[in-house]
């Protein structure tokens, strides 16, 4: 039996009953640690956490071994109870769908313990989640490529882009993989880099003056929410990651009245 776990997204003590029963009754556990983070990160520390309320070890999976090395776990659940931890959902912000494809494919039956994810934590500043439109990333730019693909759809963008062990463009080239150091996008360099593309496409998608939401570290007990214009968001000190924006439309009364509370202060 494969298990796929959600955490949900503050610590270690957010883990669902039912998820935490799944975890103990599990030979192996593994963590999936590329896509997103708990507030604590998956340092020594972190897992140390882990393991405690666990009562056995947590083997960290990187993309490289989800992606790429997954037969071996897969393996694994043929034969026995294994733990696949995730970040938030399972199927939230980042979906699995084909670790369970591949293990339904050899017969290993799939069992799904969801969680508290950024997709519905998100709601805490009062804009209606059934109004979301479509969540997308923004990648990070480097010096050669400043793609703007998502500008089309930036009305209705949510989310913002992060890198955990990724080939370096180098490396790809050369067909050699060296991976470049993790990156977490801040809320000030997506506002920059949307400003950019503003400029150069010129079609009013937005401007420094659209009403916007800062997110930073959803559901930790230090997590941060704050609405203003762009420009004013590219003011205010977010923290450590991971951090989401929104871009608000139009609003309900409610839905406003809400976001004053967390406005930028003058």
């Amino acid at each position: 039996m494969l298990y796929i776990i959600g955490l949900g997204l503050g610590d270690e003590k957010d883990i669902t009953l039912r998820g935490l029963e799944a975890v103990k009754k599990c030979e192996n556990v593994y963590i999936e640690a590329y896509t997103s983070l708990l507030s604590f990160g998956i340092s020594s520390d972190g897992l140390s956490n882990l393991e405690k309320l666990y009562g056995k070890p947590v083997i960290v999976a990187d993309r490289e071994m989800v992606e790429e090395k997954a037969d071996s776990m897969l393996s694994q659940a043929r034969d026995s109870d294994v733990a696949f931890l995730v970040v938030g959902d399972p199927f939230g912000a980042t979906t699995h769908t084909d670790l369970v494809v591949r293990a339904k494919e050899i017969g290993v039956e799939v069992k799904v313990v969801h969680n508290a994810s950024v997709m519905n934590a998100i709601g805490v500043c009062g804009l209606q989640l059934y109004r979301y439109g479509e969540t997308i990333s923004i990648p990070f730019f480097t010096e050669t490529w400043r793609p703007d693909s998502f500008y089309e759809k930036i009305k209705r963008n949510r989310d913002l882009d992060i890198k955990v062990k990724e080939p370096s463009l180098e490396s790809l080239c050369r067909g050699k993989k060296i991976y470049e150091p993790p990156r977490f996008m801040s809320i000030g360099t997506a506002i920059e880099q949307l400003l950019e593309v503003e400029q150069k496409c010129g079609q009013s998608a937005y401007s420094e003056d659209t009403l916007c939401v800062g997110f930073a570290r959803l559901g930790s007990e230090d997590q941060i929410i704050v609405s203003g214009t762009m420009k004013k968001l590219q003011t205010v000190d977010f923290g450590d990651p991971l951090h989401c924006l929104a871009i608000v439309g139009e609003t309900h009364p409610v839905e406003a009245e809400m976001l004053q509370f967390y406005a930028v202060n003058e």
